[in-house]
């Protein structure tokens, strides 16, 4: 509307940077030299390229029909998206994208004798509409040898003090789509294979995997002293070596799915050991102790916060021919004593950090189901059964008794149980339940972790239940870490993750209204969000229902986030740390139709 009313808009910010000489495009060379990416008015020109064109430029991972729906009211000079109930043999409703392309005169020629006398009408307004696409825009631009992509993030940045910080993940990614247009969409074709194995990563992580491959460091700003040529064989050598990360996390620790691989970014760092460490030249003992470290990464947060730098310090002591004892020491210099205690179990929520290790004792200790005695393990898991979470004690029954819902959904309180099993318990408690499959199933109680002594399954004695669960879990977490250290854990049979299944997680009912909107953003061509995600606010971790950090439309909009049943002290947090929340489901939906689908 701004444009068509002839209001200012604010002009573009241009980076002009060099290309790679060595690459071609088409049947000649790319002009060697430089290349021009839009920093900041990037939205703008998405914007109008799609409604120009009538379609998405090839790189937009948002709604397309924004693009392709916009309708102008030619009577009442208003822009809406086509609603057939309204627009459908309206003559004062016309497409934006189909004038825009034929230009007005084009328009009305094509038109029948009826409707040309109907449009001479309003000839002007046509007009002015078809104007847009000759409006200029003043251009800034940012040169010079020293404007890496660090600088130009600071630039801009400082600049968009009020807006949608820059990525610079983005900003790389942008540089070598500008000479190699399909690396997104190759990149995006690994993440869908991923993807269809039960893992989600981001091009952002990708590309960091990547850049540590090239370059043995993190920062993005290392990729300008590599080709193209040299980027497109590292993608498929940092695939591979992804691939080799992701197998033996998964065979020898059981996380073999999105909801239980916590610390992605350690991966990165595995890549880099890999580059120093062939694989191959890896024994069992030294895959134990990788797999040590990359458990106490996700335990402790080592990238939590400070990522990038916390990965440039691990790939510095691998470079240094530390190897793995000098990337532990890193971890004990930032945690200290590496042990567990009862107390690290207090967390709650399937987003808890201690969340994973949970799920992986129960795989590696070969927990039994109550009610069959069958061993939980990887293949049962992943291939064929449904693995429930399970209260120990039913949420109902504690929230009658006015237990809140941090402490009735505390880790010590969870269990995984196959489908039959944990609808044949429903909301029984446990002194009801238990007794039964005790005699049933003899060891199966003790093998998940789950005090005996009959007292403790009484609901007055609960928060004594979870504090002697929580010292079971932290005894057998410590001797299973400590085997890993030792390297007394038999050789695992290593199943790639593209043979895999990816394992039927169900979710807590409570969560079932997050797996809803998720399904419900990607029925409108918008990102599913991230469940569960961890933030950092003032040094300590809160962990937000389902956020979007990078926005709904990735780099285009603001960090989002739904809390349900929330504090005021996470929202607070998200509020800190830039998110714009709503705690209300329909409110979300709301939202997102005003600002992203129309």
């Amino acid at each position: 509307m701004s444009l068509y009313r002839g209001y200012p808009i604010g002009g573009l910010l241009i980076w002009v940077t060099k290309t790679d000489p060595t690459i071609t495009r088409g049947d000649g060379e790319l002009t060697p030299g430089v290349v021009n990416l839009i920093l900041d008015g990037q939205q703008r020109i998405t914007s109008l390229y799609g409604i120009i064109r009538g379609h998405a430029p090839r790189f937009f991972d948002g709604n397309a029909n924004s693009f392709t729906g916009l309708y102008f009211n030619i009577k009442e000079e208003i822009f809406e998206f086509y609603m057939a109930t309204k627009m459908k043999d309206n003559q004062d409703w016309i497409s934006v994208s189909e004038l825009l392309q034929k230009g007005a005169s084009n328009y009305i020629g094509e038109a029948d004798a009826e409707r040309k006398m109907f449009l001479f009408n309003y000839l002007d307004v046509l007009n002015r509409l078809n104007n847009i696409k000759d409006v200029d825009l003043y251009i800034s631009n940012v040169t010079g040898e020293d404007k890496t992509i660090d600088v130009v993030v600071e630039i801009f940045n400082n600049v968009n003090t009020g807006g949608t910080k820059l990525n610079r993940g983005d900003l790389a990614l942008a540089k070598i789509c500008s000479m190699w247009p399909d690396a997104r969409n190759e990149m995006k074709k690994y993440l869908k294979q991923l993807q269809n194995a039960g893992y989600y990563f981001s091009l952002d992580w990708l590309l960091r995997c990547i850049t540590v491959y090239m370059t043995g460091r993190p920062y993005f700003s290392e990729l300008d002293k590599y080709t193209i040529g040299e980027f497109k064989k590292s993608l498929y050598k940092t695939e591979q070596m992804i691939g080799i990360c992701l197998d033996h996390i998964g065979s020898r620790l059981g996380l073999d799915h999105d909801r239980v691989l916590a610390s992605k970014l350690s991966i990165a760092t595995m890549i880099g050991y890999l580059r120093k460490q062939p694989s191959a030249k890896l024994d069992n003992a030294h895959w134990n102790k990788l797999m040590y470290w990359y458990i106490h990464t996700f335990l402790w947060g080592r990238y939590a916060s400070a990522s990038e730098s916390k990965i440039a310090q691990d790939l510095n002591v691998i470079a240094e021919g530390e190897n793995i004892e000098g990337l532990l020491r890193l971890l004990r210099q930032q945690r200290g004593e590496l042990n567990l205690i009862p107390d690290d179990f207090w967390g709650w929520s399937t987003g808890a950090r201690f969340y994973p290790l949970l799920y992986l004792l129960t795989r590696v200790n070969h927990a039994k189901d109550f009610g069959t005695g069958i061993e939980l393990t990887h293949s049962l898991l992943g291939k064929n059964s449904t693995l429930e979470v399970h209260h120990i004690f039913p949420k109902d029954v504690l929230y009658k008794a006015g237990k809140t819902k941090a402490i009735v959904n505390s880790l010590a309180n969870y269990a995984f149980l196959t489908k039959d099993t944990n609808l044949e318990i429903l909301n029984k408690a446990p002194e009801e339940y238990m007794p039964y499959y005790e005699q049933k199933q003899p060891g199966a109680l003790e093998s998940n972790w789950i005090p005996v002594d009959h007292e403790l399954w009484k609901v007055e004695n609960y928060e004594l239940f979870l504090q002697k669960r929580r010292e079971l879990l932290a005894k057998g977490a410590n001797e299973f870490l400590q085997s890993l250290y030792d390297g007394d854990v038999p050789s695992a049979t290593i199943e790639t993750f593209t043979d895999r299944l990816a394992p039927n997680m169900l979710d807590e009912d409570e969560e079932n209204p997050l797996a809803e909107i998720a399904h419900w953003m990607e029925e409108n061509g918008l990102s599913s969000g991230e469940r569960n995600y961890v933030i950092n606010d003032n040094g300590g971790d809160v962990i937000l229902d389902i956020a979007w950090p990078d926005g709904v439309q990735t780099g285009l909009s603001k960090p989002l986030a739904l809390l349900l049943n929330e504090s005021e002290e996470v929202c607070a947090a998200a509020n800190r740390c830039g998110y714009t929340y709503l705690t209300d489901i329909q409110d979300f939906k709301d939202y997102v139709k005003v600002n992203y689908i129309g």
